[in-house]
């Protein structure tokens, strides 16, 4: 089960796909993935956003350690709707290593936000600096209400 959008009125969570009672966030696991039984993939698929929304912008801040910059992708859908994705490899395993503990996750990962309307979806500006992936989707300046004299007759 994942969250739906069933009204108009703008929810920030309504392309959020996290269900509390689904296992270990299947739902954002491609089903390709989830099928393979691939642990570490569902662990990280869940990469963890902070949403903050200033007088000038949407800023949106992603804890990503170990991923490089090329490994993360920013993109804007039609409809207003930023995606983060990307992945993290796997450490390569040499011949003769012998591995104690394994819990660092690695594999691909994806979260998607629909935007509102106010949101200035040509200028997104994105960087990455130690393992925090910072996106800035600047707002176009609120319409201020106009306002109207009424002649009170009497």
């Amino acid at each position: 089960m994942s969250l739906v959008r069933r009204s108009s009125v703008f929810d920030p969570f309504s392309m959020d796909l996290w269900d509390p009672f689904d296992n270990m966030f299947r739902s954002m696991v491609p089903s390709s993935l989830a099928s393979s039984g691939n642990d570490d993939t569902a662990a990280f698929a869940a990469a963890r956003v902070d949403w903050k929304e200033t007088p000038e912008a949407h800023v949106f801040k992603a804890d990503l350690p170990g991923v490089k910059k090329e490994e993360v992708k920013v993109e804007m859908e039609d409809g207003g709707v930023l995606v983060i994705s990307g992945q993290r490899s796997r450490e390569k395993e040499d011949k003769g290593d012998r591995w104690h503990r394994v819990e660092r996750s690695s594999g691909r990962f994806e979260r998607r936000f629909r935007l509102p309307e106010d949101a200035k979806v040509e200028q997104v500006k994105a960087g990455l600096e130690n393992g925090v992936l910072t996106v800035t989707v600047p707002k176009a300046e609120g319409k201020k209400p106009e306002t109207k004299a009424i002649e009170i007759s009497g």
